[in-house]
């Protein structure tokens, strides 16, 4: 099984460029070829690669968030999965490029770093942890597809100030859309984002002697959690649309990004056992 992994290990990258390279293809040149098979082309990288996720977890008996290049392969498939699920939903096909591109990124680093010989914790072998990880990773994943559709929101919001109908003008969905886009990827993140939170507060005690609710990785992501209900009542509550929507995105995004560096390095934390 060991050379199975080895040989989707080399792979899955490359079924991630295929894709990426089929999006970014119909973008610039529309092709009609590529209008649909470039989602079967995403449906098969996917369902490759949650078949490899499952194959490791099987064949190292845990879930694969042991290191942080397990991590990124699970976080690559996550922002996929996320984007394709919204592409269903929406029949919206233009923007793949754009969040695809990210799980491109984390794959191949996971695929040329990731190892198989180290001694696994035996906490880590808990599926229960394995449901949180992949929940908060999931969760962070639609913050992140959020993002990045707040940012084609504002180039696109810019260029038609200035008047520019160019290539990103007729290749973007509406604003409207794009902010549409962007709170439900946002509404997905901070749904999962409390699963995650669920299952941390009721069983890591349990499972960590030294865990403590004053743990610093918790009350980062508390806030986060906090900073983002609030957003998303003040939307539903004030009737909050357009630019104001996609900053709030972004500045949540940025504080994410901010509480994830400086708790994973600066602070002493029991989430570092991975």
């Amino acid at each position: 099984m060991i050379s199975t992994l080895t040989s989707l290990n080399l792979i899955i990258p490359f079924l991630y460029l295929i894709t990426f390279s089929a999006y970014l293809i119909d973008f610039f040149y529309e092709n009609r070829i590529l209008i649909n098979s470039k989602r079967i082309f995403l449906f098969i990288t996917l369902f490759i690669h949650i078949f490899y996720l499952l194959l490791r977890t099987i064949e190292f008996d845990h879930p694969p968030i042991t290191n942080k290049f397990e991590i990124f392969s699970v976080l690559a498939f996550s922002v996929s999965f996320s984007y394709f699920i919204l592409e269903l939903l929406t029949d919206i096909r233009r923007t793949g490029t754009f969040i695809i591109f990210f799980s491109l990124l984390f794959q191949a680093a996971s695929s040329l770093f990731i190892v198989n010989d180290y001694v696994v914790p035996e906490v880590l072998r808990n599926r229960l942890l394995g449901l949180h990880v992949i929940s908060a990773l999931l969760g962070y994943s639609g913050i992140t597809i959020s993002a990045v559709y707040g940012l084609l929101f504002l180039l696109l919001y810019k260029n038609l100030k200035a008047n520019r109908f160019g290539l990103l003008f007729n290749r973007m969905p509406s604003l409207e859309t794009l902010e549409k886009l962007s709170f439900n990827s946002l509404m997905i993140g901070f749904v999962l984002l409390t699963i995650a939170i669920i299952i941390g507060i009721i069983w890591l005690p349990t499972a960590f002697p030294d865990f403590r609710y004053s743990d610093p990785k918790l009350i980062g992501t508390i806030i986060i959690w906090i900073v983002y209900g609030a957003g998303i009542a003040s939307k539903f509550a004030a009737n909050l649309y357009g630019r104001k929507v996609i900053l709030f995105s972004l500045f949540g995004f940025v504080l994410t990004m901010l509480s994830l560096i400086l708790t994973s390095t600066l602070a002493n934390t029991f989430h570092s056992f991975y």
